[in-house]
């Protein structure tokens, strides 16, 4: 019982002092933002959404003017891609690899570029079966939502990552 006690202890010790920690909301530099995105974009509108919950960040709705924000975030591009990687010995589809890649820039109201034009890009592969069609087509757009959310993930690490304008 003594000994479980030690080393149960020099675990709670070693992991006290290598700097583990739980993941924080992330922190910005900058206090406010403009999302340069159209409206239809949903990876623009879940990031508004996160960027939003914290509170601590005002975030510009899309319609207005991008000079009242620190920072604009440029995103132009969004794609989504669905490419045939297998095929069985008849020519049927049998695997699909879904891609969603989003290209963006950050940049102050004058034209100062904080990050450069970067892509993002998430992939998943997805088997496919005829007798299966409406349970794949879900499958395919619950794939397609974990992405987005991924890319947003990533794409708030990111901004968070910047520490001076």
């Amino acid at each position: 019982m003594k000994r479980r006690l030690v080393i149960a202890a020099g675990a709670a010790a070693l992991l006290a002092g290598c700097g583990f920690e739980l993941r924080k909301a992330p922190e910005f530099a900058f206090d406010s933002i403009a999302v340069n995105a159209p409206t239809s974009s949903p990876i623009a509108n879940e990031l508004r959404r996160s960027l939003a919950a914290d509170g601590r960040l005002k975030v510009l709705p899309a319609s207005a003017d991008t000079k009242q924000a620190r920072v604009i975030l440029d995103l132009p591009t969004e794609l989504r891609e669905k490419v045939v990687v297998g095929l069985n010995s008849t020519g049927q589809v049998r695997e699909f690899q879904l891609r969603t890649r989003i290209r963006f820039k950050l940049r102050t109201p004058q034209g100062k570029e904080l990050i450069p034009d970067t892509e993002m890009l998430q992939q998943r592969d997805i088997s496919f079966n005829e007798a299966a069609v409406l349970s794949k087509e879900a499958e395919e757009a619950m794939l397609y939502r974990n992405m987005q959310t991924d890319l947003v993930q990533q794409l708030m690490r990111r901004l968070a990552a910047l520490k001076t304008l």
